[in-house]
């Protein structure tokens, strides 16, 4: 297996011991010769070996489009085996501007640097521009505030979103400003902290209390066989686990125990996992209307007080409190936590209170 070329070597046309150099042919434009040990290995995982600036993505990306050749002929299949000798030609397009535009969006940023931003994430904020949300997404907000320092891939230049938040989900979540980056942390969060440091926690008030401190839920999940915009534990699906550690359990009018508050950390990251799988052990989140909406009659249980925080709260009570990444250039294990957001603090405090 050849070594990986580092990113500054690849910038300068340099290669680590036995490993030829990456030519520069231009601004834009690499040469990669195929060495006997790459022979009749895959296009995209020679490449992803020796161009390690650019993310497999981004290389697909290329390849598919026809800027990528073998012996001076375009190659659109990433699969195509490559033979010792061959000149493998990348050309790498300017990023072009965006479609969403950048608007001048307040963001609660937590951390900033060349290579990644760190926000604490409002209720409210849709991460892509998508259908009924064309635009006010945390994308226009990062294209505005960041500008020309986004990574480009795929040729367009935009915010690296390496995972994401519900709508109505606060919290904690880190953006790419570059490719290198990307790539991290795409890695990082493909692995959840498996065979690395990363971690990502969430908060979450539950109706009902577990019948232990602590737990795992292991359950598959998929798209809802009967409601696509939903999804569900289901039998086949994608690999979902989520670990949970009750912290405290609230008492309702008739002074038992009626909701309670989890630390939740991700194992794998799928899409609304905490709320589906804490649905499907029979403790939907507090003000969750898609995956609890039969245990909405559940808030006459409560005291007024927190009857009333709960209405004004009006989304799923879920807050994503701490991430753990490693940085992608330095290595430098970050730490961050955000506390909860007022709303959710007023409903802790209300449900507190008891009656």
């Amino acid at each position: 297996m050849p070594k990986k070329v580092s990113a500054n070597e690849a910038k300068q046309g340099l290669s680590s011991p036995g490993v030829p150099p990456v030519a520069p042919l231009g601004a834009q434009r690499l040469a990669v010769v195929v060495q006997g040990d790459e022979g009749s290995s895959r296009l995209d995982r020679v490449l992803a070996q020796r161009i390690p600036d650019l993310s497999r993505s981004r290389l697909k990306a290329l390849i598919l489009a026809g800027s990528v050749t073998v012996k001076d002929a375009p190659v659109r299949d990433p699969a195509f085996h490559v033979a010792e000798g061959d000149t493998v030609g990348v050309e790498v397009p300017e990023a072009v501007p965006p479609e969403p535009k950048g608007e001048d969006i307040a963001l609660d940023i937590i951390y900033e640097d060349d290579d990644l931003i760190v926000i604490d994430k409002p209720a409210g904020l849709v991460v892509h521009p998508a259908a009924g949300h064309e635009s006010g997404t945390l994308v226009n907000a990062l294209i505005a505030h960041c500008g020309a320092s986004l990574s480009g891939i795929g040729g367009v230049r935009r915010p690296g979103i390496v995972h994401r938040l519900d709508k109505d989900t606060t919290g904690l979540m880190v953006v790419a400003k570059n490719d290198q980056a990307h790539q991290s942390l795409t890695a990082q969060f493909a692995d959840h902290g498996r065979t690395g440091e990363m971690e990502r926690g969430y908060m979450a008030f539950i109706w009902g209390v577990p019948n232990r401190q602590r737990g795992t839920i292991d359950a598959p999940i998929d798209r809802h066989p009967h409601a696509r915009e939903k999804m569900a534990v289901r039998e086949g699906g994608r690999e979902a686990v989520t670990h949970w550690e009750l912290q405290e359990m609230f008492q309702g009018r008739d002074g038992k125990p009626v909701a309670s508050l989890l630390a939740c950390r991700l194992e794998t990251g799928r899409t609304h996992q905490i709320r589906v799988h804490l649905a499907h052990i029979g403790h939907p989140l507090l003000g969750d209307s898609v995956y609890g909406p039969h245990f909405k009659t559940k808030a006459s249980q409560l005291g007024h007080e927190a009857q009333a925080a709960l209405a004004a709260l009006g989304r799923q009570a879920l807050h994503a409190y701490l991430l753990t990444i490693e940085h992608p250039r330095t290595g430098e294990i970050l730490h961050w936590e955000a506390p909860l957001p007022e709303d959710m603090l007023l409903l802790e405090r209300a449900l507190k209170a008891a009656l």
